[in-house]
């Protein structure tokens, strides 16, 4: 495949044993997106063993390059995406993007769009679904111990006694599916299109965060340095999260996450 040398749009996946079948609908899906031929695109599998090759059928027929790099060793999600950093000086624009996502055909266009005549904006966050249609919000007011506990793991009679307050925690009071909102505290790292300088400017993820709340994290850190845009008109539908479905070792890794990132941003425990 030919290399872009001064792409506008970066992007990256960071993969651990991915669902072929799902990375594939997720590739495609930004294949159907009509931006020009100014994309590059680069994949970070991190699984053990890795079963993904450049020259699969997984990667053939796409309009934009893609760089694939296998790294067994795992340095976590953060880290990984940290890998794109040096190749940024050339970019416009960066999106971290999860495997098991799928954008609509005009998303990457209404979100470049957007991101030129806003250039005080330098993270923009989509309105998703889940794939049964469901709306997902990915913008959230600054946690507390409680609202993750609820949000994450209690079962669905407690979660409907606390709805009120996890409504308000997902920032449902502001968030529709037309209007843009201008400083969501915190933005879900499956879709994150970053100015490229603002992401340079943060050095990325914290690596200290091997999985889970990196993305709370560099939200509040980029906040900081300029302004957050949920824009509904940049549509996806995200197949993934649950960290409690995943098992325990999700559950721990979560769990220890989520005392890094209170340990460096305060305690909220109601």
């Amino acid at each position: 495949m030919k290399s872009i040398k001064n792409p506008v749009l970066t992007i990256l996946l960071v993969a651990y044993k991915p669902d072929i079948a799902m990375l594939r609908r997720s590739l495609l899906s930004v294949n159907e997106c009509k931006v020009g031929d100014s994309i590059s695109m680069t994949v970070i599998d991190h699984s053990p063993v890795t079963e993904l090759s450049a020259d699969d059928d997984l990667f053939q027929g796409l309009n934009y390059p893609i760089n694939l790099i296998a790294d067994p060793c795992n340095p976590g999600f953060g880290a990984g995406h940290n890998r794109v950093l040096p190749l940024l000086d050339s970019s416009s624009y960066h999106l971290v993007l999860n495997p098991d996502l799928e954008v609509a055909p005009d998303s990457l266009r209404n979100a470049l769009a957007f991101m030129d005549a806003y250039p005080d904006c330098g993270l923009l966050t989509p309105f998703a679904t889940w794939e049964n249609g469901q709306v997902q919000r990915l913008c959230k007011r600054y946690p507390s111990v409680l609202d993750l506990l609820l949000r994450g793991f209690a079962p669905r009679f407690v979660k409907q006694l606390f709805a009120q307050r996890l409504a308000r925690y997902e920032m449902a009071d502001q968030l529709d599916e037309l209007q843009v909102l201008w400083g969501p505290p915190i933005v879900s790292g499956c879709f994150m299109l970053f100015r490229s300088e603002v992401f340079k400017k943060l050095s990325g993820f914290d690596p200290r965060f091997f999985l889970y709340f990196e993305d709370f994290d560099i939200s509040l850190r980029a906040g900081r340095v300029s302004r957050i845009a949920y824009v509904p008109q940049v549509k996806v539908v995200h197949h993934g999260g649950h960290a409690s479905r995943k098992g325990w070792r999700h559950i721990w890794m979560f769990g220890r996450s989520m005392v890094t990132f209170f340990n460096i941003h305060g305690w909220r425990w109601w």
